[in-house]
């Protein structure tokens, strides 16, 4: 096989040298030339870009929009992260902490498939022998789905083009490595062009790609970030790996909505789908306590309930602590200096800790009226009956402002047997909800006497 012609460069300023060197010639930056492949002999001319097809000039009204048919992956919170289902052709990036379950709903997902239709479960970081004790521990049927350990993309891509699999899983992208290239695998050249021979080979083929991607100690994915972009796709898994919930949130997705939200636990069978996410997150103290209080958060295309807890406390520090836990810290310091302006309560002697039950990620601005309504509680030592629901956006002068999917959001706290909910005026239903009193609101001041009246 003819070697490829490389050349090594900079990440910073983008000039280009023959050889390696640990500081840039050109803007003396250090560590950061990169080897890149100039041409290949053996790669044939013309093999068209990451999409996998040549140039073709079209106009829009030449090119067919038929809609994408899906498949389903037999898993209906995975699906619905997807967008519906997987699409032909289609690279999807799976990341998140080590132990948290991406080989696990995987291995779950392709040994489902596999019953209808070919999969290829491809693995950098186990045996076969690992990979089918895994399947055994969780019950999985193990008869049809076909297992390689291999980390030589171009002998996988071999393979694949042998085999013809509908699905496969490439487990993990930060061990393969291309020939082409004589850096190690994981490195920013070898996880780049491996990756981009996986998408052309996913387009040409119509084989649907699972990557697993590592993620550095910040939680963001490893590698280059242009992984990211040449994917269609990009998964991350949320929550603790020692805890019991697993979320699985769509940050990037060409064939659905974003930060569309699978809800899986964690059990000695796998991953179980949890089909009414707001249950598992309202089981609350059966005795009413100070400092919680239930918001309706929008996740994706459903609503959501989820309890918001405080504790408000006398510092003995000059700095009070402000710690939160799923909620924007800043967004906290905003809130409280709103409520000190216009509600007359300060808590400049105060530390204040909120926490969102069950390790959701609450960043939407509908959770301030929740929020503050918790840290109220708390500071009054007055517990919120527990059929309440709060949820509204604060501006800077106090106003309560409304929030996308109001009406939603009430229908599900209705099928929750919750009875009174507070809700900025602009999300007052004309018709309410069977068995749910709405109040509505306008300003701080009036939030606050109707949560303690």
């Amino acid at each position: 096989m003819a070697k490829a012609k490389r050349i090594y460069g900079c990440t910073e300023c983008g000039a280009t040298f023959p050889k390696w060197a640990g500081q840039c010639g050109e803007c003396g930056a250090w560590n950061t030339l990169v080897e890149t492949v100039l041409e290949s002999a053996a790669t044939p001319a013309g093999r068209g870009g990451w999409a996998g097809q040549q140039a073709n000039v079209k106009t829009l009204a030449e090119v067919s929009v038929e809609e994408t048919p899906r498949f389903s992956t037999a898993s209906s919170e995975l699906d619905r992260v997807l967008g519906g289902g997987l699409v032909d052709g289609s690279v999807v990036l799976i990341g998140g902490d080590p132990g948290i379950g991406k080989s696990t709903i995987l291995l779950q997902t392709l040994c489902s498939l596999a019953q209808r239709m070919p999969a290829l479960y491809v693995t950098g970081e186990e045996s076969q022998q690992q990979v089918a004790m895994r399947a055994r521990r969780l019950g999985l049927p193990e008869d049809r789905l076909k297992v390689m350990t291999e980390t030589s993309i171009e002998t996988i891509i071999a393979t694949a083009r042998h085999e013809q699999p509908r699905v496969m899983v490439i487990d993990s992208i930060q061990t393969i490595f291309t020939e082409q290239l004589q850096s190690a695998p994981g490195g920013v050249a070898q996880v780049r062009e491996s990756a981009a021979l996986l998408v052309r080979f996913a387009k040409q083929s119509g084989t649907a790609i699972f990557l697993v991607g590592h993620v550095t100690k910040e939680g963001a994915l490893a590698g280059p970030r242009v992984l990211e972009h040449m994917v269609d796709t990009v998964l991350y898994f949320e929550g603790e790996s020692d805890g019991r919930l697993r979320l699985l949130r769509a940050v990037k997705n060409r064939f659905g909505a974003i930060n569309e939200l699978g809800v899986f636990a964690m059990t000695d069978r796998g991953l179980k789908e949890v089909s009414n996410p707001s249950a598992i997150f309202l089981t609350r103290a059966q005795e009413e306590v100070p400092g919680s209080v239930v918001m309706a958060t929008w996740e994706g295309s459903r609503p959501m309930l989820v309890e918001v807890q405080a504790l408000v406390d006398t510092s003995h520090m000059a700095n009070p602590r402000r710690v939160t836990l799923g909620l924007d810290p800043n967004r906290l310091a905003m809130l409280l200096a709103v409520l000190h302006r216009h509600g007359s309560i300060p808590t400049y002697d105060q530390d204040v800790f909120l926490n969102v039950v069950g390790g959701v990620k609450v960043l939407e601005t509908a959770s301030d009226l929740a929020l503050l309504a918790a840290v109220m509680s708390s500071l009054r030592n007055k517990p919120l009956p527990h059929d309440l629901l709060v949820f509204g956006e604060i501006g800077l002068s106090g106003e309560i402002r409304p929030v996308p999917s109001g009406q939603e959001r009430l229908k599900e706290a209705a099928k929750h047997g919750f009875k009174r909910a507070i809700v900025p005026k602009g999300n007052a239903p004309k018709e309410a909800p069977p068995g749910l009193s709405v109040v509505a609101v306008t300003r701080l001041e009036q939030a606050l006497d109707a949560l303690f009246e």
